[in-house]
C-alpha cells in the first residue's frame, strides 16, 4: 500500500488560471489513477484591494499594462479552455475583483469541517461563473450554506475575525518557500510546478513522480 501522492496547492479563488491549472491536474490524476489528497493554501493577489473592489478589467489594464484589446483576447482564451475542462467563464464589463482575506478565513473555518475543497470549488463558480460579490460576508455565508455549512457559523467566523493569524501566518509561510504567484502546486512536499501547465504537461509530471517512487 503506497501512501497516497501529496498535493499542496497554493491559490486565490480570484485567479482564473488556479482554477484552469487546478481543473487540468485533475484531469491528469483521474486519467493516471494516481491516489492523492490535496491540500488548498492561501495566497491574495491584490492584499490591497479596498473593500468594495475594483472593476476587472480596469484593474487588469491597471496592474499590467494591458490594452482593452489584449484583456479582451485573454478572456476569450481562458473561457475556450475553461468550456474544454467543464468550466464556465462569464465575465461582464461590470466584473469585479474582490479583496479575498475574509475568504480564505472562511476556506480556513472550511477546513476544520472537512469541507475546504468543496467551498474553494463553489468560491470558484461563485466569482467567475455566477459573479458574486465575495467582497460580502452576507454572499460568502450563503455559499456556505449552500454547501452544507452553518451560514450563522460562518458569518461568525469573518464577523470575529478568529482565523485571522491563522491566515497570514499560512501566507508568509508560503511566500518565505519562493511563492510569489499562483497557481503554485507542490507535489510531495518537494517539487514545486508554477502556473497551469496543461492536462499532458500534469500528466507527465505525475508519470515521473509514480517512477521516483518504484
Amino acid at each position: 500500500m503506497t501512501d497516497p501522492l501529496r498535493i499542496d496547492i497554493i491559490s486565490d479563488v480570484m485567479c482564473p488560471w488556479c482554477i484552469i491549472g487546478y481543473r487540468q491536474l485533475a484531469k491528469a490524476l483521474a486519467a493516471s489513477g494516481t491516489a492523492h489528497e490535496i491540500h488548498w493554501h492561501p495566497f491574495e493577489l491584490n492584499p490591497q484591494m479596498p473593500p468594495e473592489g475594483q472593476n476587472t478589467r480596469e484593474h487588469i489594464i491597471e496592474k499590467y499594462g494591458s490594452t482593452p484589446e489584449q484583456s479582451e483576447q485573454s478572456r476569450r482564451q481562458m473561457a475556450a479552455l475553461g468550456e474544454n475542462l467543464g468550466f464556465t467563464f462569464a465575465w461582464t464589463d461590470a466584473s469585479r475583483m474582490h479583496n479575498t482575506f475574509n475568504t480564505h478565513q472562511l476556506l480556513h473555518w472550511a477546513e476544520t469541517q472537512g469541507r475546504k475543497h468543496d467551498l474553494k470549488m463553489a468560491l470558484f463558480t461563485a466569482h467567475f461563473t455566477d459573479q458574486r460579490n465575495l467582497s460580502d460576508d452576507a454572499v460568502l455565508a450563503d455559499i456556505a450554506a449552500e454547501i452544507g455549512l452553518d451560514r450563522d457559523e460562518a458569518l461568525a467566523v469573518l464577523d470575529d475575525q478568529r482565523f485571522a493569524n491563522d491566515v497570514r501566518n499560512a501566507e508568509r509561510f508560503w511566500q518565505q518557500q519562493g511563492i510569489s504567484g499562483v497557481p503554485a502546486v507542490v507535489f510531495n512536499r518537494k517539487h514545486l510546478v508554477t502556473g497551469a501547465q496543461g492536462e499532458e504537461n500534469y500528466a507527465s509530471i505525475l508519470s515521473q513522480l509514480a517512477q521516483m517512487k518504484d
